[in-house]
């Protein structure tokens, strides 16, 4: 799966800031994105072998955790854990698997309606 792969890639170069991390803010902070990095390769690889009736709830899932990665990022970049370089190395990748993302979730729904 392409997503996964890009995932996995976009974790690797935040792996690397994560050590380099401002000691204050590392196991607070800079845990809490590696958690939700860890948890959106995760929603991804349990939807790509979900089944059918299964899979739109993964995806949404992985979604919402993507956007809540973008925004602790954001948030890590403001309180100045990351410069603009090294949030920007970040940033892109995760933008680039938010639009993969959103593709998969409006083709689950033209293929078949979420259950209500």
């Amino acid at each position: 799966m392409p997503v996964l792969q890009k995932t996995i890639e976009a974790y690797k170069i935040w792996h690397a800031h994560h050590v380099i991390f401002p000691r204050l803010s590392r196991f607070s902070l800079g845990t809490k994105i590696d958690s939700l990095f860890t948890d959106v390769i995760e929603l991804i690889f349990l939807a790509g072998y979900a089944g059918a009736d299964q899979k739109h709830a993964f995806v949404v899932r992985a979604s919402t955790k993507l956007d809540l990665l973008k925004f602790f990022m954001q948030a890590a970049w403001e309180v100045r854990c990351l410069d603009q370089r090294r949030y920007t190395a970040i940033l892109v990748p995760l933008n680039d698997i938010g639009k993969d993302i959103g593709r998969w979730q409006k083709y689950l729904q033209t293929k078949q309606p979420p259950p209500t």
